[in-house]
Formats: structure tokens, C-alpha cells, sequence
């Protein structure tokens, strides 16, 4: 009897139909793929349960002067530091005006304008929207600079967990995040309550925001129909990011100081945590894409997840989407709330190196790549701190590839399967499970799971079969390319 490959190439397919995604992987989490084999994700396990009281939303690690390391996570209503001896600092000041835990939409009474709706029938959501309070967070120096975009000021911690952050003196206040420079200024954007004015201190000196002779302080109004939502450093320069278009920053030195061009259109940032510079370049989420910049060019990227992942935010929410880079593994992760969550509960991911898509369901608020720590650090909504890509807990959370249907038979020809060829670096690591189909649209069979053996025993016929491979043991397990046992059998 013949055995038929089930070469499946790396990465999911989820746009349009089912049948489109023929051939390819259409559902998967806590997976990824290298060198055509699947396998898990490194898992995870608990470095500090409830460090947090409320969610954070921006978390930053860094190094300090005497070689002590540390994390800090801002939340709605509050602003942390950990040390690497794990001990948990409150260091909110003492004026920070709290945000919200979760974004809003007023539409009752005055909550948008006369004649949106329909007496009688349900308003759309076109009220006032509030984000749900996210921070900007930097260094200056060993030095910690934040900005709530609630709150708008903009702060300045010691390193002393005694004091908490204090005001940056003369500093703009009503600003809706920070940057440092490479050039060492600090980015006050939308400064003074202007949503596209961008101002910067004295180079060196983050008290100094008055433009002088003698300085280079100074400030520019952005040419754009959009507000600013965050910027983020690479290769030499700033990307500043709105919700319509992007723009560089580049320094020039005195008497501009700074000039600033348009990069990119149509390409606005959906969230202001959606975005994070890589080596490769500079990744985010947009409303309804996804967008690379690579110092010079903005280009969109092809997505192969995009059905899946835009028809299922919750649109109320997005404003809590945040990204992150896992660098030894050449991948950048957007978590985001599907729309029957309030909360975040599932990502969608970008191997850059090997250019397929992931997506799979993990909660998560915020989080680092390992940079001076050993593992990449994250946080959940009850405020725990826990090191990713680390051993192989994923709390029960089911670890599994789902293929779209692949033709078995034609016309009126059926398969008839009776064995499975498997492809594992261990056998036993995974469990196979396959539902069949005779038609598109008709009733679909499962069989298994089926634990792996060689030869693998199974008893299945249809013209199309699905393939779901499982992690059945927690192990470093890889599954290739399965092969399965067939003959044809007539339409009756």
C-alpha cells in the first residue's frame, strides 16, 4: 500500500475558508516551528506570585551602575520596582492620578453626538472612549523615567525604594508618554495636552525644556491628521508612531536639533504598547494589519493570521494590546482580548527569521525579553511575575497543532487509512488525532488520539483529513513529517 507524506509546511493559515487553508496548519498554540519540525514553546513557572496588587500593563528591565538588575512594571494605579533578589517595591508617587483598569465607552446621555442612533434600537459604540491606563517607560542613565498616560506627568526614580518617583522639575506636564533618546534627550509626547506636539529637554539635562541660545531644548508640532501613541528607538534614530502614520526622528545637532520626516501612511498604531524594535527592525500592530520599519521604509506585512486574529478583538479593549520580542528565537509576540474577553487571552506571533505566523491562547498584561535577566519575564491579570522559555509547565494549557483539511482521495475515489508512519525525535512525546470529511460541508468523523507507535495502527476512510498533533508528555518534544498508510476504495 502506498504511504502519502502529510508535509505540512511551518506556520498558521487562517484566512477565509476552511478548505483554504488546505495543506497547511490552521490552528495551533504554545508552538513553534524550527527547521520545518514542530514543537513546543519553552514553558514557564512562577518567579514571584502576586508581586503586583492590580495588573501591569509596561514592564522595562535594566542594569544599574553597581551591576544590580532590575524590573519595573506599571500598572493603572501604581508603579513598581523589582530587585533581582526578588523583593517588590511600591514606588507610585505620591500624586499620580490613577487611570483605568479597563478601557470604557460612554454612551449614555451626551456620551456622543445628536442623531448617531436609532431611538429604540442599541447604540454602536461611537461614545467618548477611554483607554484603559498604560505607561511609557525608559531609562536615563541607571535612572527610571515613566509617564502614565493617564496621568501625564513625567517622572524620575533613583533607585532609592524609600522615595518613590518624583516629578521631573519643569518638565511639561498632560503628556501622553516618554522617550529617551540615544542622543540622551527625553521625548515628551504630546506635551502640554497637544496630541502631535513633540517637545525634548537639554541634551544631558532632563530639567532644562525652555529652548535657549545656549541649549537644545526644543519642540515641533508633528504634520499629521493623527495623534501621537508612542515611539520607540532604532538604528540611530526615533520612530515616533500615531494612529494614522509614522515619522523618524533624527538628530541633526543645533539649531534644529531634531528632523523629523514622514515614513510612512496608512499604518497607524492600534495600541500604545503594540509595537517593539527588533534587530530586524521595528514591528506593530495597526487597526487592521500588521507593519515593519526598517529605517527607512514602512512596508505592511503579509499575514496569514489575519481573519482570525482582526475578526476577534474585542474592540472596546484593544487599547490593552501590547507587543513583546523574543530575540534568541527570532519572534515577536502581540497579545491581545479576543472579543468574548475583557481581558487579554490570546497572541498572535511573527517568526521573522522564517517568516510564518503562531497564534495560540495565554493570558498575559505585560512583559520583557530576557535582556539582563536570564528568561524573559511576563506578568498575568492577578499580578504574578513569571519567567517564560523556561522548563515545560504550561499550567494544563493544552499544547497542539491543528491541520485544515488535506485531500485524501478524488472525485469518487476514497481513502481507506490503516496506518500511521510517524516522525518524532522521541516516540510517545505526541498524540495524533484525525477527523475526516467526505464532502466540504459534511458531518466531520474523529478518530484517536492515537498514541505513537511504528507502525502506528488506525481506521479511518474519507476523501479530506484533518490531522491535530498534541504534546502528550511534558518533553522537548519534535514531530515531522507524518506519513500515512492507504488504499483506494470506491464512492459505495
Amino acid at each position: 500500500m502506498p504511504l502519502i507524506p502529510l508535509k505540512i509546511p511551518p506556520g498558521v493559515y487562517a484566512n477565509g475558508t476552511e478548505y483554504e487553508a488546505s495543506g497547511r496548519w490552521s490552528e495551533a498554540s504554545l508552538v513553534r516551528w524550527r527547521d520545518g519540525s514542530l514543537r513546543p514553546i519553552g514553558g514557564w513557572r512562577d518567579r514571584i506570585s502576586l508581586a503586583f496588587s492590580s495588573p501591569p500593563r509596561t514592564m522595562i528591565s535594566w542594569e544599574d551602575n553597581s551591576g544590580d538588575t532590575w524590573v519595573a512594571a506599571g500598572a493603572f494605579d501604581a508603579l513598581y520596582v523589582v530587585r533581582s533578589s526578588n523583593s517588590v517595591d511600591d514606588i507610585t508617587p505620591e500624586t499620580l492620578q490613577p487611570g483605568l483598569l479597563d478601557a470604557e465607552i460612554e454612551t449614555g446621555y451626551s456620551g456622543s453626538f445628536y442623531g448617531t442612533s436609532y431611538y429604540g434600537t442599541s447604540r454602536p459604540n461611537t461614545g467618548t472612549y477611554s483607554e484603559a491606563t498604560t505607561w511609557s517607560l525608559d531609562n536615563w542613565g541607571e535612572y527610571l523615567v515613566g509617564c502614565s498616560e493617564r496621568d501625564g506627568t513625567l517622572w524620575e526614580w533613583q533607585l532609592d525604594t524609600a522615595t518613590p518617583a518624583q516629578a521631573i522639575a519643569n518638565a511639561p506636564t498632560n503628556n501622553l508618554g516618554l522617550l529617551v533618546t540615544e542622543e540622551r534627550f527625553i521625548f515628551a509626547l504630546g506635551a502640554g495636552g497637544e496630541p502631535r506636539k513633540v517637545q525634548w529637554c537639554d541634551r544631558e539635562n532632563n530639567t532644562l525644556w525652555a529652548p535657549d541660545a545656549t541649549n537644545e531644548a526644543g519642540d515641533i508640532e508633528l504634520q499629521t491628521r493623527g495623534h501621537i501613541m508612542s515611539a520607540v528607538k532604532t538604528r540611530g534614530q526615533a520612530l515616533i508612531l500615531t494612529d494614522i502614520d509614522a515619522h523618524s526622528a533624527n538628530y541633526i545637532g543645533p539649531p534644529f536639533v531634531y528632523g523629523f520626516e514622514q515614513v510612512g501612511t496608512s499604518c497607524g498604531l492600534i495600541a500604545r504598547n503594540a509595537v517593539v524594535p527588533t534587530d530586524s527592525g521595528v514591528f506593530w500592530m495597526g487597526r487592521r494589519g500588521f507593519f515593519m520599519y526598517d529605517g527607512t521604509n514602512v512596508q505592511e506585512l503579509p499575514c496569514e493570521v489575519h481573519d482570525l486574529v482582526f475578526n476577534d478583538l474585542n474592540p472596546t479593549q484593544v487599547s490593552k494590546i501590547w507587543a513583546m520580542s523574543l530575540g534568541q528565537q527570532g519572534e515577536v509576540w502581540w497579545f491581545y482580548p479576543s472579543e468574548a474577553s475583557n481581558e487579554i487571552n490570546r497572541y498572535v506571533a511573527i517568526d521573522f527569521k522564517e517568516g510564518h505566523w503562531m497564534t495560540g491562547n495565554l493570558g498575559r498584561t505585560c512583559g520583557v525579553d530576557r535582556g539582563v535577566f536570564g528568561f524573559p519575564m511576563m506578568s498575568n491579570r492577578d499580578g504574578d511575575l513569571i519567567e517564560h522559555e523556561v522548563g515545560l509547565n504550561y499550567d494544563g494549557e493544552p499544547v497542539y497543532a491543528e491541520s485544515g483539511p488535506i485531500s485524501i482521495g478524488n472525485g469518487d475515489q476514497i481513502m481507506a487509512v490503516r496506518n500511521l508512519i510517524p516522525d518524532e525525535a522521541a516516540q510517545g512525546d505526541v498524540g495524533v488525532t484525525f477527523k475526516t470529511r467526505f464532502h466540504p460541508n459534511d458531518v466531520e468523523r474523529s478518530y484517536g488520539p492515537y498514541s505513537m507507535s511504528n507502525p502506528t495502527s488506525v481506521r479511518f476512510q474519507g476523501r479530506q483529513v484533518r490531522m491535530r498533533v498534541e504534546g502528550e508528555k511534558l518533553a522537548n518534544w519534535r514531530a515531522g513529517i507524518m506519513r500515512i498508510e492507504a488504499v483506494t476504495r470506491g464512492g459505495r
